[in-house]
């Protein structure tokens, strides 16, 4: 029985451990923390995954929270002009629905069944010391550990990382008592928020720790106006920030929120970090090498929501890597070769992602103000958000676009 190492218990990372267990692996789960320590802590991320990252779950029977979680049907944008109006706004629907559940919630239910599946857990923050001495009784170490000292022994990949520093400030906020939005009030949706030059306010429908809820998450170009949550310690004066910056940009996701209070004193959070594609493969002082997973790797800004879909894609593709191997060693070239399959899917992701973190060209515009109109422009943009690598067709090329607004304009 082949014996896998997993260091981090994140998304990718407990996807990796459950799904190569369920395949009869010997697997070690390595977390810093404890489930209960998790659930009860504070958030970790915002997270809205769509239909191919939550049918990889399905696959290996780890969907929960299905049942209980909102069905995500839509996603909307809604672009701020000077006067703080709506210049664009519309909703495209999803052709299957997405879901969000809170990180605490997912990632402690899934290391309990990971270990009472028969898994070994280690509560243990590993060091690359650590792993020097453990990678020599594995047959394959795994590093899902997104952040900290493992990360360092992964090089940027230049050629793929455009960006040097963090390309936006994030803040998140869970909040109970969030109104439905009027346009629509019957189904779900992402509202996408643009305010130009600014940043983007991400509203989502959310299962936490304590049922259901909203995420207000804030994406704001550095040193702009809302880049005024670093150092803010206390949940309540960040919430207030948030509804102060809604109120003054975003009126109309204001007046739904006049009467909401956080989830829990542990429902904010605040940070930044460059967009950063990285090699594969880390070395380690006595040679041993590690195979490096999901944000370790290929690190996007949350811009496009794309953060948990693309671990889940990368678990779902380690995984077939790591099976169709069978009983060769997994060497450098195979290292490498797991990486460039997920990479054929990651690659698109960052190409979006990267573009979204510009000012949008003319031809974009027009795509988001044709969606307003025509709601096929609005479904095939909104779908884009589970298959990224379709905005190659029609999203970055100004010929593309208007041969395809013309395809879909009434009488064409």
């Amino acid at each position: 029985m082949r014996k896998i190492l997993v260091v981090g218990a994140g998304q990718s990372g407990l996807q990796i451990a459950l799904g190569l267990q369920a395949q009869g692996y010997e697997v070690t789960l390595m977390s810093n923390r404890t489930a209960d320590e998790i659930r009860s802590g504070r958030v970790m991320s915002t997270q809205c995954m769509f239909h191919t990252a939550l049918q990889h779950e399905r696959d290996i029977q780890a969907n929960f929270w299905e049942s209980q979680a909102p069905k995500i049907e839509g996603l909307g944008v809604s672009v701020a002009g000077p006067d703080g109006s709506r210049v664009i706004d519309w909703v495209g629907k999803l052709d299957g629905y997405a879901q969000s559940v809170d990180q605490r919630v997912k990632m402690a239910g899934w290391m309990e069944t990971f270990a009472q599946r028969g898994g070994q857990l280690v509560i243990h923050g590993a060091a690359v010391s650590d792993l020097d001495y453990f990678s020599r009784a594995y047959d394959l170490v795994l590093v899902s550990a997104g952040k900290g000292e493992l990360v360092s022994m992964f090089e940027r990949d230049a050629s793929r990382s455009p960006f040097t520093e963090p390309q936006r400030a994030l803040s998140v906020a869970y909040v109970h008592g969030l109104g439905p939005r009027p346009e629509h009030p019957e189904f779900d949706a992402v509202r996408c928020n643009l305010v130009p030059g600014v940043g983007e306010l991400f509203v989502m429908p959310t299962l936490t720790t304590s049922g259901r809820a909203d995420i207000l998450f804030w994406e704001g170009v550095p040193g702009g106006p809302l880049d005024v949550f670093q150092g803010v310690k206390d949940p309540s004066e960040h919430l207030a920030l948030t509804l102060e910056l809604l109120e003054k940009f975003l009126p109309w996701e204001y007046a739904r929120a006049t009467k909401v209070e956080l989830t829990d004193a542990g429902g904010t959070l605040a940070g930044r970090y460059a967009p950063t594609v990285r090699k594969p493969i880390g070395r380690l002082p006595g040679g041993g090498l590690v195979l490096g997973v999901a944000d370790v790797v290929v690190a996007n800004d949350p811009i496009t929501g794309q953060g948990s879909n693309s671990a889940s894609k990368c678990a779902a593709s380690y995984i077939s890597s790591i099976v169709e191997h069978g009983d060769k060693p997994f060497d450098e070239a195979w290292m490498q070769s797991a990486f460039d399959r997920y990479w054929d899917t990651a690659q698109w992701v960052t190409k979006w992602t990267n573009a979204m973190l510009g000012a949008p060209p003319e031809h974009v515009l027009n795509i988001l103000g044709a969606a307003g109109q025509l709601q096929p422009v609005a479904d095939r943009f909104a779908n884009g958000f589970n298959d990224p690598s379709d905005f190659e067709n029609f999203f970055y090329d100004p010929d593309k676009a208007a041969a395809y607004l013309e395809s879909v304009a009434p009488g064409a």
